[in-house]
């Protein structure tokens, strides 16, 4: 059984806790400042449900005003005269009521509907988004203003640091890129980063009045074209992480592999480039970028690699009708480096062998494992790690972990982490002495490929192309994070084709060296978040939906989560499997501000995925 999380959030009373502690406080600072259009900053109240306009001032009603505070509370009213409970949530003070001027109908009693949890959750969620919106518009308030000012009001409201006290500490200091800041994730993923003192970055294609009216004055927008590698030079430009939410908006082909793989391409490996380029002006390396190992480019590559064959054990009854076994390592005339053969042997293997011989000052202990470009035929192979002082090799010990392959080109990624001594007695893999690498094939524990061409495949024989052998760098944080999909919720006649793009997007960006989060979520839904607990699951087992705000909140918090790098899960909302299908056992995680629901629920997953 899959062991999953089920999670539960509340971000719909952080929001609220949000607005009500620091709202009212940040516009009790910025009260000094002369704006010459101060109907701009009034929080609009809905309309009475009395259509006669009421009665012009009189003298002594300007004069009792002018007695009072400047910065009295604001309330919302609905059209009935009942102030709603989302006012109250956020503890804001009801002014008192107005002198009657004519005959007004009594408040109709609460319904049930009125004190739904989900109703208040959504209708507090509305006020929080156009209170953010008029208050992330303050700096557009004083267009006319003269510049210091401008300048003056910008730092005193974005400057000084978070608004929030679920700041994170250290944000301010780390540029997030936000690709489709304007979808439905995106939005909420940028008004999340701003409330905990991220610097924010937005990619956008255009900056006509309907895009920028979607994002605060705060967030730096730079116009560029996921499909067009020249324009995300800029885009890249300072930034420490990258939260990849776009997706094609047309079933077309062309239009999905231009964003949802080529643009994952595109974008990684201008990321790469910019890392590499800040690298060379500290004159070292970056951390982000792989160690090569070796490249199968031309037959001169092929020098210094070994083919051997022998056995586990010998018998030498059965050897009598053995049919042998044979291999070799060549570059064809197709200008490929193959590695082939059979091995008919009862109890044979046959294995590519090579002394490393790694630049000067590189050692692997920096990495967290290697990377493997390889063509093959769905075999399985076992990769042996030789370790041991060079001066004496008699001291070496031996590391083993198996891969599999598939039909085609595929890349493999195999961590330090996952190889296990030939003897039991020795002590766990250290990176810094491993010398030799080998690749070795056994007939043994071998499937067939799906399909009729597996199925008349000899599974003694085997095909390993090699393209080229890297080590993937170290780290404790993700760099980019990718939203994908599972594929529920999408139209069965385009399923196929958009979950392709999808999967190519994510293999370009496992294959780049930059660790990795990648988010598939089921079908999108616009509610609040933290309303439900979660399922976190591998394996494209889920169905149900997630809401965007929850999606977004996992994006935030995958930012610093160790937990996080290098994996790709679903996630949804929490259901009842049906019975002999359970995807999960229930463990439960009451998230506060002490406690992160993501690290419990990402530990049991499976890494490198």
């Amino acid at each position: 059984m899959v062991v999953g999380s089920i999670v539960g959030t509340n971000m719909a009373t952080t929001d609220a806790r949000f607005l009500s502690s620091n709202f009212a406080h940040s516009f009790s600072r910025i009260h000094r400042w002369d704006f010459h259009d101060r109907s701009q900053i009034a929080i609009p109240r809905a309309q009475s449900s009395s259509s006669s306009p009421p009665p012009p001032p009189s003298s002594s009603d300007k004069n009792r005003r002018e007695k009072k505070p400047r910065n009295r509370p604001v309330t919302t009213a609905t059209k009935e005269g009942e102030e709603t409970v989302s006012a109250k949530k956020l503890d804001v003070a009801a002014p008192p009521p107005p002198p009657p001027q004519t005959q007004s109908p009594s408040p109709s009693p609460l319904k049930l509907d009125d004190v739904n949890p989900v109703g208040l959750g959504r209708r507090s969620r509305q006020l929080f988004d156009e209170v953010w919106r008029k208050f992330s518009g303050l700096g557009q308030i004083s267009r006319t203003t003269r510049p210091d000012e401008q300048d003056a009001l910008d730092t005193l409201l974005i400057r000084e640091g978070p608004m929030c006290e679920f700041a994170v500490p250290g944000a301010q200091n780390v540029t997030v890129l936000v690709v489709g800041a304007t979808s439905r994730i995106g939005r909420i993923v940028v008004r999340k980063l701003m409330l905990r003192g991220y610097t924010v970055k937005a990619l956008v294609r255009k900056t006509d009045e309907e895009v920028v009216s979607m994002l605060p004055r705060s967030v730096d927008i730079v116009v560029g074209d996921v499909g067009e590698p020249s324009t995300l030079k800029s885009a890249v430009e300072s930034c420490s992480k990258i939260i990849y939410c776009a997706t094609a908006r047309s079933t077309i082909t062309a239009d999905l592999v231009r964003v949802d793989h080529l643009g994952v391409y595109n974008l990684t490996k201008a990321f790469q480039d910019y890392n590499n380029r800040l690298a060379q002006l500290r004159a070292g390396k970056s951390s982000k970028s792989k160690l090569l190992i070796a490249k199968f480019k031309s037959a001169e590559a092929l020098n210094g690699w070994e083919v051997r064959q022998g056995t586990y054990f010998q018998d030498t009854t059965a050897s009598k009708y053995d049919g042998g076994m044979d291999a070799k390592f060549e570059f064809t005339e197709s200008e490929r480096a193959e590695f082939s053969g059979y091995v008919f042997t009862r109890g044979g293997y046959v294995e590519l062998s090579k002394k490393l011989s790694l630049p000067l000052g590189s050692t692997l202990d920096r990495y967290e494992g290697l990377v493997l470009s390889v063509g093959g035929n769905g075999r399985s192979y076992v990769v042996i790690l030789e370790a041991g002082p060079s001066s004496d090799m008699s001291q070496s010990k031996l590391y083993f972990a198996r891969i599999t392959t598939k039909a085609g080109f595929c890349r493999v990624r195999v961590p330090f982490s996952a190889f296990r001594p030939v003897n039991p007695e020795d002590p766990p893999l250290d990176p810094f002495l491993v010398h030799t690498l080998t690749i070795r094939f056994e007939p043994k524990r071998q499937r067939a490929v799906d399909g009729a061409a597996g199925a008349q495949q000899d599974l003694r024989s085997f095909s390993l192309v090699f393209e080229y052998i890297k080590a993937l760098p170290a780290g404790q944080e993700t760099d980019f994070i990718l939203v994908s999909c599972t594929g529920s919720g999408v139209e069965p006649n385009r399923r196929e084709q958009v979950l392709k793009a999808k999967r190519a997007g994510e293999d370009s960006l496992r294959r780049s060296g930059l660790g990795y989060t990648i988010i598939r979520p089921g079908p999108l839904k616009e509610e609040p978040g933290g309303q439900r607990a979660l399922i976190f699951d591998q394996g494209n087992r889920i169905s149900q939906g997630i809401s965007c705000a929850d999606v977004a909140d996992i994006c935030v918090k995958s930012l610093h989560d160790s937990t996080a790098r290098n994996k790709s899960f679903d996630v949804c909302h929490e259901y009842v499997a049906e019975q002999g299908i359970e995807l999960y056992e229930l463990v439960a995680h009451l998230p506060d501000k002490a406690n992160n629901y993501l690290t419990p629920a990402l530990s049991v997953l499976e890494k490198n995925t």
